[in-house]
């Protein structure tokens, strides 16, 4: 059986396709290395260490700690603090889809001390999921280079009697809207919507602040289910608190090969999320350029790819323009979901 019409096609068939946490601290510090590195790591570096200000160098994320957006930036701010020999400090500010802390790095002072972890959600949504946004994901921010990209996991409380996608579908509609769907960020948001919408499940949406608060909610039975990334319920599926029903990729994720995608499941619907680092739009370019450089050097560590796959992460890499023309691309592509859906814009 397929949930699928052609109503539902015409709007989503352009929708593209233990968690390692350094800090649960709101805000950490990361000392310089001590020890010398080599050569060739400074050679590659300095021009991004002369182009900087003499100051530390604000990281934020716009999320809470232990989602994505928090790994890849608790990966990457150590290591440019190593090779750039100055503090970079890793700022969590939490919001409903991360609008504040991605708000403050747009507004923030364009010399490259400001930097956004931010993902499809803050840059590729937001933009059009508000009536009047606070600021504009392309307009607003350069992008400066992709880090990693994967699926969304469907994971229930393991309370809850469905066993597979279809049985969960069905309890949905015999609770009678008695089922609350946790909402951890934009993308998680069209997700859920798209399943109310194309398979009919009956369930009420609660906005949480990230992932990790939504996931929480969910293992105390405060909220029955929800969609986030992979190692926000890796953990929780592990103990058997959470059961992973499906995911929203392509294909199976490789932390949970057992896991059937929506489509096996009988959906025709697929949607992938991406991570990657972004400045305020007036940076200079060559500011720019050598942060692209100095991350697409660190994203291809073994030490750093070994990390993010094991937690169910791809890696993404590309240049500067490359990842500017992503984030344009499926800017342009959810525009055009939530207006032809008719999706609630919020306030």
């Amino acid at each position: 059986m397929k949930f699928s019409s052609k109503y539902n096609y015409l709007f989503f068939k352009n929708i593209f396709a233990s968690p390692y946490i350094a800090s649960i601290g709101s805000v950490i510090a990361l000392p310089i290395a001590l020890l010398a590195a080599p050569a060739h790591l400074y050679a590659q570096s300095s021009e991004l260490a002369q182009l900087l200000p003499q100051r530390p160098v604000l990281v934020v994320v716009p999320n809470a700690a232990g989602g994505p957006n928090d790994i890849a930036a608790r990966l990457l701010a150590p290591k440019l603090a190593e090779v750039v020999k100055q503090n970079f400090i890793v700022d969590n500010r939490a919001s409903a889809n991360g609008v504040t802390g991605s708000d403050y790095v747009a507004k923030a002072t364009p010399n490259g001390t400001f930097l956004s972890v931010g993902n499809t959600g803050t840059h590729a949504i937001n933009g059009s999921l508000y009536k009047k946004p606070l600021y504009d994901p392309v307009r607003d921010f350069a992008a400066v280079a992709p880090v990693m990209t994967g699926g969304l996991v469907l994971a229930i409380t393991a309370k809850l009697p469905p066993q597979n996608f279809r049985e969960f579908v069905a309890y949905t509609k015999a609770q009678g809207g008695k089922v609350n769907a946790a909402i951890a960020g934009a993308t998680g948001e069209i997700a859920t919507n798209a399943i109310k919408l194309m398979a009919g499940a009956n369930m009420n949406n609660v906005p949480y602040k990230g992932g990790i608060p939504a996931v929480i909610a969910v293992s105390a039975g405060e909220s029955h289910m929800v969609l986030t990334n992979p190692s926000g319920v890796l953990p929780q599926i592990e103990s058997g608190r959470l059961r992973a029903l499906a995911v929203t990729g392509g294909k199976r994720e490789s932390a949970l090969p057992a896991v059937p995608t929506l489509i096996e499941s009988g959906m025709d619907f697929t949607v992938d999320f991406w991570t990657g680092v972004f400045l305020p739009a007036q940076t200079p370019a060559a500011i720019v350029q050598a942060y692209a450089r100095e991350i697409r050097r660190i994203t291809a560590l073994p030490d750093v790819q070994s990390r993010l796959t094991g937690l169910g992460y791809q890696m993404m890499s590309g240049s500067a323009e490359e990842f500017a023309a992503l984030v344009k691309r499926d800017a342009e592509r959810y525009r055009k979901i939530i207006i032809d859906s008719k999706m609630q814009q919020l306030e």
